[in-house]
């Protein structure tokens, strides 16, 4: 889960709002006028028992019509004030609430885009999707509902109570006995409001996840049998979910009950004590019973608002913690103001991109581990350089490309690219010139030719048949029926493993990157398919810097640098012929996969 998150203390009910306020500033003149507007509708509803007053002092007390039309159209403009009021508020309300939501998820997710690797290895996807999406609309709603809602309820009870202390002080304060009573029932309610609601927002999360896992694993779940295993988890979250919110519905309800019969007493007080003026002042008694009982919703709306602010609490916490979330690998001020961000780039600033690079003195250890990985590392590869990283799976391969393509920062030392330290440029440069080919391919919904320009979108169509071709890419889209507009699915679900890892390595190429990096990129291709690419690849690499990680030795035979990689440490490094003589890791593992290959083709 996120770090640095603070588990079960007392806040005030409006905690964490206050961090909002940045999202919220573009909306304050919408804002404004929802608030003048609620004063305006809430002044109407406190008048309209003073004019009931009036008419029954008046009209029937000394039974007398003479400022009857007065009266009368004093009252439907009252009204109809009130509702074009209550229109502009309502209208408002859903602007902000649609616009924000609109706002804080797209925050959220261009946050996202800037994090570090790290965050994502530490939280799971329903984890970080219930922020984006459950936590923002559960602001929205608070930010723009709830403010309507409380202009008008705390105005009408402010000026009810108002309105009475003038009239009939002794009468007013003793319904007013009633508000010291709900600040102490507030208060005893309160943290245990916010740790219920803290829990049932992280076992929503969790279910999500499963939902998640449940989709995207589908596969997986059907080939191993374990749909019983998978609906028996499901129904154990979702059964401690029922038992954390019934405990919070409990919780509420004997708030609610509680508050609710505090409410009541201001009833029970002006009937008590208002017969003794009902004789002789029926306006004002009629007029105490008015706001009497009208002051019991605001104060009911006050109950139900403390604990949806509560329940909002929690989601203001989750969201600005994710909006507040640093990541591991960031560009300086000063880089950006020269060379932009990852949304606002200024291309006009960048240099060209030879390929050299070069490790200086590099120690690096993961965020989460005590042990370094790296310890004082130092190669140079030059321009046009094939390096291969070979050794067991698990490792630790990736540790140096992760390094070069910036996806983390050396804890000690530089990673130098074009003789400069890689920081002082901004990332978004660095990965423009990096072509990527993921051992497990990953393609975007849409068509393929919508995938292969997420490579280079300026390309023309002779480029992209070019890029399929090179990569016998094109024999896949043949075959196809609807050719290189063919959706892929979800995830690229409607092709296979093999035809995915085609495309994807096509979309490399058009970007036509100066570092091409192939992490185990043959892994998932049939043994003919594999043989075209490695002839692809010995054209394509000519003219770049390439890192290949591979799992297959034989792929690497040709590479100008063998690096070999046991436990996270590179334990050897040269030439084919030079690590075959030197009989070493390199030597076991080459013999020992030549010998199962042999095995596997004579009993084939």
């Amino acid at each position: 889960m996120e770090n640095n998150v603070k588990k079960d203390s007392s806040f005030l009910p409006f905690f964490g709002i206050p961090r909002l306020i940045p999202y919220l500033k573009p909306f304050r003149k919408i804002l404004t006028v929802m608030v003048v507007c609620g004063l305006g509708g809430s002044a109407v509803d406190i008048l309209l028992p003073l004019l009931q007053r009036y008419a029954l002092d008046h009209f029937i007390a000394l039974k007398t019509l003479d400022t009857l039309p007065v009266y009368l159209a004093l009252y439907v403009l009252a009204i109809l004030f009130a509702a074009v009021m209550n229109f502009i508020s309502c209208k408002g309300a859903m602007e902000t609430e649609v616009s924000v939501n609109r706002d804080l998820r797209s925050a959220a997710f261009n946050h996202l885009q800037t994090l570090s690797f790290s965050y994502f290895n530490q939280n799971s996807v329903g984890y970080i999707h219930s922020r984006v999406m459950s936590d923002t609309g559960r602001i929205g709603s608070l930010v723009s509902w709830s403010l309507m809602d409380c202009v008008w309820h705390i105005s009408y009870l402010v000026g009810s109570l108002v309105v009475m202390l003038a009239i009939n002080l002794r009468l007013a304060l003793m319904v007013m006995v009633i508000l010291p009573l709900i600040a102490v029932l507030f208060s005893l309610f309160q943290a245990k409001l916010i740790h219920a609601n803290r829990q049932i927002r992280e076992l929503n999360s969790k279910i999500t996840g499963d939902f998640n896992e449940g989709i995207t694993g589908a596969k997986t779940i059907k080939t191993l049998v374990i749909e019983q295993k998978m609906t028996s988890d499901f129904i154990g979250d979702t059964s401690e979910m029922r038992q954390k919110s019934i405990r919070a519905a409990r919780l509420r309800g004997m708030f609610a009950v509680t508050m609710h019969l505090a409410s009541s007493l201001a009833l029970a007080i002006v009937l008590w004590q208002g017969g003794y003026i009902a004789a002789s002042e029926v306006g004002t008694f009629s007029m105490f019973m008015t706001y009497a009982q009208g002051m019991m919703e605001p104060v009911r709306w006050i109950v139900d608002a403390i604990s949806d602010v509560i329940t909002t609490q929690v989601n203001i916490e989750r969201l600005t913690r994710l909006l507040g979330t640093k990541s591991d690998v960031a560009d300086s001020p000063e880089v950006i103001a020269k060379y932009g961000d990852s949304f606002l780039p200024k291309k006009e600033n960048w240099e060209p991109i030879r390929g050299d690079i070069a490790f200086e003195d590099v120690s690096f250890r993961y965020p989460d581990g005590d042990e370094y990985v790296l310890e004082h590392f130092n190669l140079e590869i030059p321009f046009g350089s094939n390096i291969a990283i070979v050794g067991e799976t698990g490792a630790g391969k990736s540790t140096l490309v992760n390094l070069v393509c910036r996806f983390f920062e050396p804890t000690e030392g530089r990673v130098l690219i074009d003789g400069r330290d890689a920081r002082e440029r901004s990332q978004l440069w660095l990965h423009s010139a990096i072509g990527y080919v993921l051992q497990t391919p990953h393609l975007f919904s849409g068509t393929i030719r919508e995938n292969l320009l997420y490579g280079n979108p300026n390309a023309t169509e002779e480029q992209i048949q070019q890029a399929l071709r090179l990569v016998s890419a094109d024999e896949v889209v043949a075959r196809m029926e609807k050719g290189i507009d063919t959706d892929v699915g979800e995830g690229g679900d409607m092709l296979s493993t093999g035809e995915k890892q085609l495309i994807s390595f096509a979309r490399a190429i058009l970007a036509d990157p100066r570092i091409l990096v192939l992490d185990e990129a043959t892994a998932s291709v049939d043994t003919l398919t594999e043989q075209k690419i490695q002839t692809a690849i010995e054209t394509i690499i000519q003219g770049r810097t390439s890192l290949v990680i591979a799992h297959r030795l034989s792929t690497v035979r040709d590479a100008d640098l063998i690096l070999v990689v046991n436990d996270g440490k590179i334990v050897e490094r040269g030439t084919h012929e030079e690590l075959l003589a030197a009989k070493g890791p390199y030597y076991r593992l080459y013999t020992r996969q030549y010998e199962d290959e042999t095995t596997s083709s004579i009993l084939s």
